[in-house]
């Protein structure tokens, strides 16, 4: 009687390259999510002009996609539980390509507002499972270099979506803008069916459990630390332009160059946050809302010499973009067994908070002036810095 052992043979270096290789496509995929989702903002005068809309209403397309993340955050991981995590990545991968053939496409504005539904399943569904597919491509040593990698797909479409939307909106329309995207889609499906290895469902998620994470003590101090981040960080971002204009005094070509430098700043603070977080998360945690505090207090003192305003916002861009980065990687240490019912809770307070954000900011812009949303947002920036202190300790 003999007895056939059978090894894998393939060298550990290979393995870990298509790991690597793994992470790499879900940033393109984080990409094409990211810059889908906000595409629309530098579109909207065209887009309400051909779909006899107003701006207003064309507006509604960041709206809509927003609240389709919102439920699909908190419910597509429970609905899909027990599917293979790689055939649900394929699968939101798709719906983002169905968006922007729909969007298009569309031949009115209802068509329109459903292809951008579409894209909001593929946000939420997809940065709900984002961590825990993460943690099972890398090793909990690599977590915060393989989170950097997936939120550097983010930041180059902060950077890239709003000149390049413009542009492209100029020379081949709207639509031929967003038709750009579908080509773009289906090679990353294809690069994810190469890829992407087989990641059976461990764990069966419920909204119950979902929210029950939050009798955790600490990781309920994350979150919200988390969420103020998140409404301070929008509160001031979102109005950033009118600052800009009114403020500093910038015309349309130096606007651009500043945003443009906002984003390359937020670029180098994602490709420098991995390491950090890797050795002193609890720093990271603290110093990154503390700076932005700072920053927006500076920002109301200095903001009408132009050549300071633009250096400060490259600062911020460098330590605003790196803070999902650091907060996945503290829940991945706080709740490493729940990741997937820790990222759907995570995913629907952001972007509440991301609305909350611009609901409030804006109010204040309108009724007290531009400094008060800045103040607003430095002081919910400080608070932040204050739990993360609380939360981080425990990381």
């Amino acid at each position: 009687m003999s007895i056939e052992l059978t090894l894998d043979e393939t060298p550990m270096t290979e393995r870990a390259a298509t790991r690597w290789a793994a992470v790499t496509c879900l940033s393109l995929l984080t990409f094409l999510l990211v810059g889908l989702e906000f595409l629309p903002v530098s579109l909207l005068t065209p887009i309400a002009a051909e779909l006899s809309v107003s701006e207003g209403q064309a507006g509604f397309a960041i709206t809509v996609s927003g609240v389709f993340a919102v439920i699909t955050s908190l419910f597509g991981n429970a609905f899909l539980g027990k599917t293979d995590r790689k055939s649900v990545v394929l699968l939101y991968t798709a719906i983002l390509v169905a968006s922007s053939l729909a969007v298009a496409l569309a031949p009115n504005f209802t068509v329109f507002l459903v292809g951008r539904s579409l894209i909001g399943i593929s946000i939420g569904g997809f940065w709900s499972l984002s961590t825990a597919i993460l943690a099972r491509l890398a090793s909990s040593r690599d977590l915060p270099k393989a989170i950097a990698l997936l939120q550097g797909g983010t930041a180059f479409a902060l950077v890239l979506a709003a000149p390049l939307g413009s542009f492209l909106g100029g020379l081949i329309g709207w639509r031929g803008t967003f038709f750009v995207t579908v080509p773009i889609g289906i090679a990353a499906l294809v690069w994810q069916l190469a890829v992407l290895p087989a990641m059976p469902a461990t764990a069966s998620v419920s909204v119950t459990k979902i929210f029950g994470l939050l009798r955790n003590r600490t990781f309920a101090i994350g979150m919200a630390a988390t969420g103020l981040a998140f409404i301070g960080q929008n509160a001031l971002s979102i109005y950033l332009r009118p600052f800009l204009e009114g403020v500093a005094g910038l015309d349309l070509h130096l606007l651009t160059t500043v945003l443009l430098g906002l984003g390359v700043g937020g670029l180098v603070g994602t490709s420098v946050i991995g390491f950090a977080a890797r050795r002193h998360l609890l720093l990271v945690l603290v110093g990154l809302p503390a700076a932005l505090a700072i920053l927006a207090l500076l920002l109301i003192a200095l903001g009408p010499f132009a050549v300071v305003t633009a250096s400060l916002l490259v600062m911020w861009g460098f330590f605003s973009t790196p803070i999902p980065i650091a907060w996945n990687t503290w829940m991945a240490a706080i709740v490493p067994g729940e990741l997937e019912a820790a990222g759907g809770l995570q995913v629907a307070l952001i972007q509440f908070a991301i609305a909350g954000g611009a609901f409030a900011g804006g109010i204040l812009f309108d009724t007290a002036g531009w400094w008060s949303t800045f103040l607003l947002a430095a002081l919910l920036l400080t608070g932040s810095a204050v739990l993360a202190a609380l939360a981080g300790r425990r990381a």
